[in-house]
């Protein structure tokens, strides 16, 4: 938002979106890195930039889950769900979820599908239509069938 950090080009294509996946890796590789931290930082970006981008949906994916026992995922995604959201003026929205690991593709089918099926609820009937420069009765080289 202040020239440096996220990108301009970047924030602009974010700006065409309809759903924004915040992908945040639960087992960074630098072991003083906070991702709660570094992941409100980006969310307060998108608020400087444009309080409509930062206003859209957006999904939180916790990536790396395979490199937390097993044991200890739930507990892992709970306590950055918690942290993330904060309280008070500082809260961060967070609708939906997931916890993949890109790597293993673990949790990676739920959240395409969920991606996918949010995305067709929000179709409008005139995104369906066809594109009529596609729908011409003169198509060159088809060939027709009369019954």
């Amino acid at each position: 938002a202040d020239g440096a950090g996220l990108g301009h080009l970047f924030l602009r294509h974010l700006q065409r979106t309809r759903l924004l996946l915040h992908l945040v890796d639960v087992a960074p590789l630098d072991p003083g890195a906070d991702p709660v931290r570094e992941a409100r930082a980006i969310v307060n970006e998108l608020r400087k930039y444009d309080p409509a981008l930062a206003g859209k949906p957006r999904w939180l994916v916790l990536n790396k889950i395979d490199m937390v026992a097993a044991d200890e995922r739930e507990a892992r995604v709970a306590d950055f769900v918690r942290r993330y959201r904060g309280r008070g003026r500082n809260a961060m929205p967070v609708e939906r979820v997931f916890a993949i690991s890109a790597l293993t593709r673990e949790g990676c089918e739920p959240l395409c599908l969920a991606v996918n099926e949010y995305l067709e609820s929000i179709r409008t009937a005139t995104e369906a239509e066809v594109d009529v420069r596609f729908d011409r009765d003169d198509r060159a080289g088809e060939a027709r069938v009369d019954g």
